[in-house]
């Protein structure tokens, strides 16, 4: 999701270089995107925040919809903490800024296959200066059960559901049942935020 043709036609060459093989479809407005992505299933989505017609942030939400085991990424050059804040409210799986050095890009889109949110790293600060300021969240971990926690350790792992059904014998509609609740419980909305909560609870050490 793109809305500058050099920069979408660069986009499409990072995930190539990131993902070898992979078939990239693209899009330049919020219309267009969420046409795209309702009506395919996504492994991973490239967002852009600001589109002539409206915000990124509207195609991220249906594509978290269409793509629930897909990696929403927003890929930006606005860096302020209300975006972020509102990127990940939304469902996204990361926050890349395009003025990144081209191979650290590649490198953070690989390592999404083994769990690792793609972060800028002076987004990756800006959260973590927010949780030293929030204090521990040992009360958030009390109010999860035990099966919520396992749950929990598994997908910020980067277990997709069904893996982690497999992991802990159940089904994947009953591993789907206790993510809802473990968001719920945490006020968090995405894999990347479960993956922080996780590193701070000490479940992904």
């Amino acid at each position: 999701m793109e809305d500058v043709p050099e920069t979408r036609q660069w986009l499409t060459v990072l995930l190539q270089d990131a993902f070898e093989g992979i078939s990239v479809q693209t899009a330049g407005t919020v219309r267009e995107g969420t046409q795209l992505v309702q009506g395919t299933v996504f492994d991973v989505a490239l967002i852009d925040l600001s589109l002539p017609d409206g915000n990124g942030l509207d195609v991220l939400r249906s594509f978290r919809k269409a793509s629930p085991e897909g990696a929403a990424i927003v890929t930006t050059v606005m860096s302020d903490d209300g975006y972020i804040v509102s990127a990940l409210a939304a469902g996204a799986d990361g926050y890349l800024l395009k003025e990144q050095p081209y191979e650290m890009l590649v490198r953070q889109l690989r390592e999404l296959s083994s769990g690792i949110p793609a972060l800028s790293p002076s987004v990756a600060r800006r959260i973590m200066s927010h949780f030293r300021l929030t204090g521990p969240i040992e009360s958030e971990e009390g109010d999860l059960t035990k099966r919520e926690t396992e749950v929990l350790a598994l997908i910020a792992r980067g277990l997709r559901n069904s893996e982690a059904a497999a992991v802990l014998g159940i089904s994947e509609n009953t591993v789907s049942g206790y993510i809802k609740t473990i968001y719920r419980k945490l006020g968090i909305s995405s894999r990347a935020e479960a993956s922080w909560h996780a590193s701070r609870m000490g479940l992904n050490s």
